[in-house]
């Protein structure tokens, strides 16, 4: 019997990207997922192992950061051609370029604040007993919103093996996870809940944070000064890390912005805010 090499491919799955355009005050974000495939004379890598004629799938994903700092992004469509094109005609054994790019959508919030389109999640938790006692919690999750500056983080605690650096101007983005306790029943649930999600999207993108823990109280004190009837609220904020690339090594400099979007693992700070007079919870979150 006779074996021979079939139809094959290799690169980058899902290099995720978000780049900054700063004119000025005004920030605008690009938010974007590419995965790369190449293919061509591949016999020898599969047949004897030799990797002359492979590109190295960390490269692929090198470019895919050095190319958004040296022509941005724009339309994704164009910059997936821009890549396709380099890796055919700078790699002589590349004879064609899959590249696949989704985009995530934000809306603008303020000059350097966005709120992430999709995903968002409402929620309640109903209890209800036999004396007649009915407990509500709204809430919303799955919230994403990101701040490109108007970030620190210093002054923590140290030892023996804190690698991390201190940082005066970093991308603060979170998937907010809110629930709030109601002291009586609202004229509308509806409307309430708007009036809380707006507080929290104002606080988000209004508080020059510290700290995530400085963000979530913030968040939590507008929600209880401006949404009458919320008596409690809680809320858990995942630091979604945005690492700047390190471009040095292809001779560019990187000015906070180009990120690598790191999925896990993640700080993760929850805390509640509530009313010196608030009734007692109970169950109510249970």
């Amino acid at each position: 019997m006779t074996v021979k090499l079939g139809a094959n491919r290799y690169g980058k799955a899902e290099t995720r990207l978000v780049h900054v355009v700063k004119d000025g005050p005004v920030h605008h974000l690009k938010d974007v997922n590419v995965s790369i495939s190449l293919s061509g004379d591949m016999e020898a890598v599969h047949l004897t192992g030799d990797n002359a004629a492979v590109l190295p799938t960390d490269t692929q994903k090198n470019t895919v950061y050095a190319f958004a700092r040296k022509y941005g992004i724009g339309q994704i469509e164009v910059f997936a051609q821009r890549l396709a094109t380099h890796f055919v005609a700078t790699q002589e054994a590349i004879r064609h370029a899959r590249v696949e790019i989704e985009e995530y959508g934000w809306r603008r919030q303020g000059p350097h604040s966005f709120v992430r389109d999709g995903g968002e999640v409402r929620t309640c938790l109903i209890h209800h007993d036999e004396d007649g006692r009915t407990t509500v919690v709204s809430g919303l999750k799955d919230l994403v919103v990101l701040n490109t500056t108007g970030s620190e983080f210093h002054g923590f605690a140290v030892d023996g093996y804190t690698t991390l650096e201190p940082t005066t101007d970093r991308i603060l983005a979170t998937a907010v996870h809110a629930r709030w306790r109601h002291a009586g029943e609202p004229a509308s649930y509806g409307t309430s809940y708007a009036q809380v999600r707006q507080a929290l999207l104002d606080a988000f993108a209004n508080t020059h944070s510290r700290s995530l823990q400085q963000t979530l109280y913030a968040m939590g004190e507008r929600t209880l000064l401006t949404c009458e009837g919320v008596c409690e609220i809680r809320l858990a904020l995942p630091n979604k890390h945005h690492f700047a690339v390190d471009l040095s090594p292809f001779g560019l400099t990187n000015d906070n912005e180009v990120f690598y979007a790191a999925d896990r693992p993640y700080g993760l700070i929850e805390g509640g805010v509530l009313r010196e007079d608030a009734p007692d919870a109970g169950f109510a979150w249970e």
